[in-house]
Parts: structure tokens; sequence; C-alpha cells
């Protein structure tokens, strides 16, 4: 008697235990579906997103192998937004590689205006916005910030293009120099940047195609990097032919320098019998 007992017992566990991972694995199943749906819905809201958000009108673009790496760009930036040198505040970066070499030894960290902007969806209070007056420029409302920083932590690259003022608590970024009171030009997209204005070398262009975007995840903005050599000057008519100089710009030789000492290489000329 017992020993039957005991092997109901046994029989009733097993069916449970079969029952057990029926149930499971149908959870499981169940689970995936939920995964696999909650996944294409995210894909689908990002192309709904990306279809919402209209693209920026104006890029800032830059040519590192023109960067010397002279920081006027992010002194100008701050002077015209807050008048002062600050390098901390400027809304363009410039960081030293030191472990690279040229020309990435310099790397210039820009605002890419991103087609799907993370800031922009992510602030709770709408104080990152797109600026449609404005080129459909990425923006941030100082009035509105509450400096909680999620855009800091939404921007998808590194290091983040979104600055933080530490003094009011608030976050900044590129507006192409629309609100700039310390600038004596109009800013904006269809006037000035002082970036743009004061590099020395014209390593800075604002362009109006939008850049590649397929590096959003690589590290690095070569989008951004352009070819920013100015063309070539036509040659002068006549092929080969020389310049025209006058006599005050032409090239002083040793034969027409009264001061030029006589090549060791080549003996001074010999005077003609009977000469002075």
């Amino acid at each position: 008697m017992a020993g039957d007992k005991i092997k109901e017992k046994t029989a009733e566990e097993k069916k449970i235990s079969r029952r057990a991972f029926v149930v499971g694995s149908g959870t499981v199943l169940a689970g995936g579906a939920i995964i696999g749906a909650t996944a294409a819905a995210a894909q689908g809201t990002a192309q709904q997103q990306k279809a919402a958000y209209p693209p920026s009108t104006k890029y800032l673009v830059y040519d590192s192998r023109y960067c010397a790496g002279c920081l006027t760009c992010m002194l100008s930036c701050s002077l015209v937004h807050e008048g002062a040198t600050s390098l901390s505040l400027s809304r363009i970066q410039v960081h030293r590689a030191f472990l690279s070499k040229y020309p990435s030894d310099l790397q210039q960290n820009v605002c890419r205006q991103c087609p799907v902007p993370l800031c922009v969806d992510r602030c709770p209070t709408g104080a990152c916005h797109i600026n449609t007056a404005n080129g459909n420029v990425r923006m941030i409302d100082e009035a509105k910030c509450v400096g909680c920083q999620v855009c800091l932590n939404s921007c998808p690259h590194r290091p983040h293009r979104i600055i933080w003022d530490p003094a009011k608590k608030k976050a900044t970024k590129c507006d192409m120099c629309l609100n700039t009171p310390y600038y004596n030009k109009k800013g904006g997209v269809d006037g000035a940047q002082a970036c743009v204005e004061f590099c020395p070398n014209g390593s800075l262009k604002i362009v109006d195609e939008m850049p590649e975007q397929a590096d959003l995840r690589g590290g690095s903005d070569r989008g951004y990097d352009r070819n920013l050599r100015p063309p070539a000057k036509p040659k002068p008519a006549g092929g080969d032919a020389k310049p025209k100089t006058d006599g005050n710009s032409a090239r002083v030789t040793p034969d027409n320098n009264p001061n030029a000492k006589p090549d060791a290489k080549t003996p001074p000329a010999k005077k003609a019998p009977g000469g002075n």
C-alpha cells in the first residue's frame, strides 16, 4: 500500500513538471513575441520621429588638416555668447589627441544638428527644441532649461555636444550664433558665425547639405571633416611666361647685389688687360 502511494505521488510530480514545462515554454514564446513587437514598435517610432523632425538647413563642418589648434574658434564662441573668453563654455570644442598622428591629433567637436535629435526628443521641458525661424537649427531655450542634464546624457556622440554651464546650472549648445549679444554682426543661419569668421586658417565652414551620418556610433565625425582647400588659382595667360616685374621688385642675385660675397665654388671674374 505504502509503495503504491509513493508511485502515485511520483507520477503526479512528473505530470506537474511536464505541465510546468509546457506553461514555461509558452511564457518564453509569449515573451519573445512581446520583445519582438516592442522592437518593431521602437523601430517604427524611430522612423516616425525621423519623418517628424525637419532637417536643419545649415551645418558646421571643418577641415582637420587646416586646424592649428590655436583655439581661436573656442574663445570667439564664448566671447560673443557669454561676454567672456572661456574654453569650457565654448559651443565648439577642440581637443588634442597626443597619441594620434596628423591630422587626427587635433579633433574638432561640433554640434552635428542631428536628423533625429535625441536632445530634443527627450527634453522634459521643451527647452531643447527646433527653431523653425532659424533654419530648423536644434537649440536650447535657457529660460525653459531646468538643469536636469537629460540632453547631455542623451547625446549619442562622445564627447557630448551639449555644453554645461556650472554657474547658471543650465545647458547650452550651438545656435549658429543666433543669440549673441556681444557680437557686432547679425548671426543665425542667414548671418555670420564667429568661429568661422575668426578662424585664421579657414578650417571652418557653413554648408547647406547634410553631412554623412553613417558614423553615428563610430566615435568619429568623418562626415563633418571636409576638404576645405580653396580652388587653385588660374594660371596667367601665356602659359609659362614669367610675370613682369619692375626694377624695385626684381629678384636680388649675386650679379646685381653689391653686398654679395663671391661664391667659393665660382672664382671671381678676371679683369680684362688694360682695364681700370
